[in-house]
């Protein structure tokens, strides 16, 4: 394999750039020449493609976003777009691709694989909702944002004996929400997976404030099935609390990855060279226990992710 590319896809997530230069570097060590594809899967429909060398991704390992760019293509999730960006790939002499990027990019370097495309995916998302893999590049430092979040909120609400609303990301996967919840002291957490019975959550409320507690902190999954301004409304009309609601959105994608992230992005980078020098068939790269494993592509995108109920569950006795 003499010519590989690597394409960011779908939302963009600390780290991607720490990805993009291990397998760019690996690659030309490997003796392979890499081209990096602009704005995604739209950008290969496009052409939108250039060779890129070691100094082109100097200086980008603590960067958050993508230098690559990233976007959403419709068109490559047709019959068409899929013929065409095999044909694009084709043309340029590219015979392995890198996709770093969360669920909907790999089933479309899945897609992609069934052309006849060797293709690595790596997990490239802040959600973790990648059932294959233990942990996803960004994750990390979305929540490492989430927590700072939580700690200026709590001073200001302990101050005016507030309960506050913390709205994360999260439309199917309520990780964010968890693991935040958990090391950042919330009282509440709510998440797509789990039912929520907002009357209980009212009068857990209540109780802590008949304790002598001066805050609430609620995190809220945005994928849960009540808006969080009605969220916000129901607390303060059940429980005579002064509440307010953050909305993080999109911080919580940007700023330079943790250490965390790095490492993950630049050890799924290099296993993906490495298995496309070695000829491999598609996989996709990811984190088990510690340690960087590679599972069959098809395979992989047909696994699912549970919630870590115990997890939740001690965000509860804790709050107590």
């Amino acid at each position: 394999m003499k010519r590989i590319g690597v394409l960011t896809s779908g939302g963009d997530s600390p780290g991607m750039n720490a990805a993009i230069r291990a397998v760019v570097r690996s690659g030309i060590e490997a003796g392979m020449e890499v081209y990096g594809i602009h704005r995604g899967y739209e950008g290969l429909l496009e052409g939108e493609i250039t060779q890129l060398d070691r100094n082109d991704v100097g200086d980008i390992l603590q960067r958050g976003g993508t230098i690559l760019k990233t976007a959403r293509s419709r068109r490559f999730q047709t019959e068409e777009g899929l013929d065409r960006a095999a044909e694009v790939l084709d043309t340029f002499g590219i015979n392995g691709l890198v996709v770093i990027g969360g669920d909907g990019s790999l089933h479309g370097a899945l897609e992609l694989s069934k052309r006849g495309v060797t293709v690595m995916g790596l997990p490239g998302t802040i959600d973790n909702d990648l059932a294959y893999t233990d942990f996803t590049i960004g994750f990390d430092t979305a929540v490492t944002t989430v927590l700072d979040a939580i700690s200026k909120l709590r001073d200001t609400s302990s101050a005016h004996d507030r309960a506050v609303i913390v709205e994360v990301m999260g439309r199917h996967c309520g990780d964010i929400a968890v693991y935040a919840g958990l090391t950042g002291g919330a009282e509440d957490v709510l998440i797509p997976e789990l039912p929520y019975d907002v009357n209980d959550l009212c009068r857990r409320i209540v109780l802590s404030m008949n304790r002598g507690k001066q805050h609430n902190i609620i995190i809220k999954a945005e994928g849960v099935d009540i808006s969080s301004q009605e969220l916000k409304e129901e607390i303060e009309r059940k429980t005579g609390r002064e509440t307010r609601l953050v909305v993080l959105s999109y911080l919580q994608r940007g700023g330079s990855p943790t250490m965390r992230d790095r490492l993950l992005a630049t050890l799924c980078g290099a296993k993906a060279v490495e298995l496309l020098k070695n000829g491999s068939t598609s996989k996709a790269i990811g984190t088990v226990a510690g340690r960087i494993e590679a599972f069959d592509l098809a395979e992989a995108m047909e696994q699912t992710r549970e919630i870590d109920r115990d997890m939740v569950n001690l965000i509860g006795i804790l709050a107590k």
